[in-house]
């Protein structure tokens, strides 16, 4: 009889566990990691993906305005299928903003898995 094989991936944040060693997470929390990664990284950012990201936290201030919202919702829907296409099928998506905060509301699946996740991303301005 196989062991069924556990996939874990590095945590994020990146950090020590309590032996001392890296963190880790199981599939479906790296994929939640992932996406919130994805969603509050401005493009440019990143040095060597200069065109990664979503860049939500930039538009915290911005007048709200149901076209903003829209665009947002755009945005976030083909920076996912661009960058996590190939791990998740997203299902649903919102995104609020009030009060200096950008809320994602987002279900999707796990492809790997076929688990479904319903999660709230939520992001600040910086004081």
């Amino acid at each position: 009889m196989t062991k069924p094989v556990t996939r874990t991936d590095i945590a994020f944040p990146f950090r020590a566990d309590r032996r001392g060693r890296t963190a880790h997470a199981g599939h479906g929390e790296h994929v939640h990691d992932l996406v919130e990664q994805l969603l509050f990284t401005s493009p440019g950012e990143r040095v060597m993906r200069p065109d990664f990201g979503c860049g939500l936290l930039d538009l915290v201030f911005a007048p709200n305005s149901p076209e903003l919202i829209s665009t947002l919702e755009l945005s976030v829907q083909a920076s996912l299928q661009r960058w996590l296409g190939d791990l998740i099928d997203v299902e649903a998506l919102d995104v609020v903003s009030e009060d200096h905060v950008v809320r994602v509301y987002l279900s999707y699946v796990v492809r790997a898995t076929g688990a479904r996740r319903d999660d709230v991303f939520e992001g600040r301005a910086a004081a």
